[in-house]
């Protein structure tokens, strides 16, 4: 799973979050330090409004939360939703004879570049953070 700080690093470099089914996602708030929440139809649903989104906790009386708004939440986002986001970028993941986990990816107008970390989820997410800087350039 992403950790939680290149998770910060992503939405700080400006990845958006369009919360659906099946997401992750953890909380702002020091008493909620570590849980990891999931969007299901069945107990967190995402409620969108012109003002904004709020995850709506359905169902889950032992948490003291009825709902909580999107900016209050850190998307995890999975292997998948990494490598979607990559895109025609993304060339392989593979592992190295130390065990790290190499993402290779070819951003436009230049040669191929690795990334590397002991998470596959992190070494996707270097990727994109690096795709999301060259667009801005």
């Amino acid at each position: 799973m992403l950790s939680l700080d290149r998770a910060e690093v992503l939405q700080a470099a400006g990845l958006r979050w369009t919360p659906r089914a099946g997401d992750r996602f953890a909380l702002r708030q020091p008493a909620m330090a570590g849980e990891v929440f999931t969007i299901s139809e069945m107990t967190i649903e995402p409620h969108h409004y012109p003002t904004g989104t709020v995850l709506g906790f359905n169902g889950t009386t032992e948490w003291a939360l009825d709902s909580v708004t999107q900016d209050e939440a850190i998307w995890l986002p999975r292997e998948d939703q990494l490598r979607e986001l990559l895109g025609g970028t993304f060339r392989s993941l593979a592992r190295s004879l130390d065990g790290r986990y190499l993402v290779v990816v070819e951003l436009p107008g230049q040669p191929e570049r690795s990334f590397a970390a002991d998470e596959a989820a992190d070494a996707y997410a270097d990727a994109v953070l690096a795709l999301v800087s060259a667009a801005r350039v």
